[in-house]
């Protein structure tokens, strides 16, 4: 059933993807329609290999910075960039690397709190923001990034990606819906959480 779930949303979004695909034919300054078709590229990088997720991820950015282009106050379109930079971020092999996607992350959530104060996603959102260093920390420290579907554009040319983007489909949880990449940093808690379950427990105190 979970499966079939999967699937279904899979569908879902490339469907979406092809109406918003059609619709910009006729209306290339529709905001809303650009936002909603940069959603979908969002939503289905998470379950590509890496380098085509890479792709799509920055395939949404371009169309974002268009919707904003025509409607600079948009939130809805500031807060997918938030996330949009954020997948790039987890995208990335080392904390040098992600340091400034998450920078960029922060300043668009913050721009989509200003322009929607209320609401609760976009503060979320924001907040977790300034966690997701330390969350990328520990996915590199405990070699996780081999297990969720952002193991990096470096690593794309190597051998082994194939068999790494394999390990991706395994860890569709990990993606984050239409509440953000909220998702994908619970995700990442409980991936943490297991690999240290793994790990040999502490010698009893002594005495």
């Amino acid at each position: 059933m979970e499966v079939s779930n999967k699937l279904d949303k899979l569908l879902f979004f490339e469907q979406a993807r092809k109406i918003s695909e059609a619709n910009y034919t006729s209306d290339p300054n529709d905001a809303d329609n650009l936002t909603r078709w940069a959603e979908s590229l969002l939503e289905l990088s998470q379950c590509q290999c890496p380098q085509d997720s890479l792709k799509m991820i920055q395939d949404a950015i371009v169309k974002l910075e268009q919707a904003l282009s025509i409607n600079p106050r948009k939130h809805e379109t500031l807060w997918c960039l938030g996330n949009a930079q954020t997948s790039l971020a987890f995208l990335t092999k080392t904390e040098d690397e992600a340091r400034p996607y998450f920078k960029q992350a922060v300043k668009y959530f913050l721009q989509a709190v200003d322009e929607d104060p209320t609401n609760e996603v976009y503060l979320k959102s924001l907040e977790i923001s300034s966690k997701a260093p330390e969350l990328h920390r520990e996915i590199l420290k405990h070699g996780l990034d081999q297990q969720i579907v952002g193991v990096g554009p470096s690593a794309t040319t190597s051998s082994s990606s194939a068999k790494d983007a394999k390990k991706g489909k395994k860890s569709y949880d990990l993606k984050y819906d239409r509440v953000g990449w909220i998702v994908l940093a619970i995700g990442i808690v409980v991936w943490v959480g297991f690999a240290k379950s793994q790990m040999p427990p502490p010698p009893p105190p002594s005495g």
